[in-house]
């Protein structure tokens, strides 16, 4: 009699996750199971068909198995009429772990060649570099390729030769049960080769420690913790493997004056009294390494905002700009002496609301405030 579809026995569908397949499960093994259905030889038959159908679903690797090829898949005699030869299962079933799981691939080893490490390296610079851009040169201390044995490992005049034991592959193959299992070649470590004779400059590594000065452009306009790659700038792979790639994370350090944010900057300065209530101006540094002449109106206040359009940073990959922004902090005099004690006290007396009208009105407020708490 042929069996049911293993889906079809749990009454779930083929995209059915984990939860659905156990609550099924439950449900059906609750159904057919013998302490409820004493004697009941039919109940008996189903419960079994239930828990094979289940064991193999649940499991990750039998399931992919299963949904491929079927029963089949677990038949000692092979695939029959599946289209694969007897005798070719173990091999088959290696090629689907491969294809899910990233297991098996015997055959599939580069002869022991592996990629390089991607390295990092940390670059700080200045507001200024990264606003005119430049070209720095790093010193990175890797692993290159020896020259002596051009990273085969193996001693000059020589070669690696294929193992033994996996035949190249890098992994030996073990029957158990209805599986071929696989593991790492114990002989080769997994490179599909050994080397009798070692190269004396690096061991049978392939490859040696040095020190290597590399060019690196900074775009100008380019941002704070932005990521820089070198392809192929890594550590170098093994026996002639690929190199990996170097990266290289940038940081730009606190200027003295200005904050920034995206392409546009932000200085603080600090102006006298006088120059808030009379008018004025100051110059302010920029990037570029000229002055800009702010011009401050008369009755000018603590916060407030002057805008220098296209002073900012450089917008990468443009010809744009952003603005720089200066916010005035009016600075109150200190050490007063005797006459400017005299002169503040005679302004403050002639002084009125006309003269202060945000601290007039703010305490005209308060009054109106405390009077409507006392009725």
């Amino acid at each position: 009699m042929a069996k049911r579809d293993f889906y079809e026995v749990l009454g779930v569908a083929k995209d059915a996750d984990e939860k659905a397949l156990k609550s099924a499960y439950r449900k059906m093994a609750m159904q057919y199971h013998p302490d409820r259905n004493p004697g009941n030889a039919e109940a008996e038959a189903s419960f079994k068909e239930v828990n094979e159908a289940y064991d193999t679903l649940k499991d990750a690797q039998k399931r992919a198995a299963y949904d491929r090829f079927g029963h089949a898949a677990f038949e000692n005699g092979g695939f029959g009429g599946g289209g694969a030869r007897n005798g070719d299962f173990h091999s088959t079933m290696s090629d689907i772990f491969e294809e899910f799981f990233g297991m098996g691939g015997g055959g599939r080893r580069s002869n022991g060649r592996e990629r390089g490490a991607d390295l990092r390296y940390n670059l700080e610079i200045t507001l200024e570099e990264a606003f005119e851009g430049k070209t720095v040169e790093i010193e990175v201390p890797t692993s290159v390729t020896c020259e002596a044995c051009t990273g085969s490992g193996a001693k000059p005049g020589t070669s690696p030769a294929t193992c033994r034991t996996c035949g190249g592959a890098g992994r030996v193959r073990a029957a158990q049960g209805f599986f071929t299992l696989e593991r790492t070649c114990p002989t080769c470590q997994g490179k599909g080769q050994v080397i009798a004779d070692p190269c004396s400059v690096c061991g049978g590594v392939g490859r040696t420690t040095q020190e290597r000065t590399l060019s690196v452009n900074i775009p100008s306009g380019i941002e704070d913790g932005t990521r820089i790659r070198l392809a192929g700038e890594g550590e170098a792979g093994l026996r002639g493997g690929p190199s990996g790639d170097l990266y290289i994370f940038l940081s730009i350090r606190p200027h003295e004056f200005f904050q920034r944010e995206g392409a546009d900057l932000y200085c603080r300065v600090p102006i006298s009294m006088t120059t808030a209530a009379l008018g004025g101006q100051f110059d302010v540094p920029t990037l570029e390494g000229v002055t800009s002449r702010v011009k401050v109106p008369e009755g000018t206040q603590t916060g407030k905002q002057f805008r220098l359009k296209g002073k900012g940073m450089p917008v990468m990959r443009s010809v744009q700009h952003g603005d720089m922004y200066i916010q005035v902090t009016v600075e109150t005099p200190t050490n007063l002496t005797k006459r400017q004690r005299e002169l503040l006290t005679e302004f403050e007396q002639g002084a009125s609301g006309e003269n202060h009208p945000e601290s007039s009105g703010f305490f005209s407020r308060v009054k109106d405030f405390i009077d409507n708490l006392g009725n």
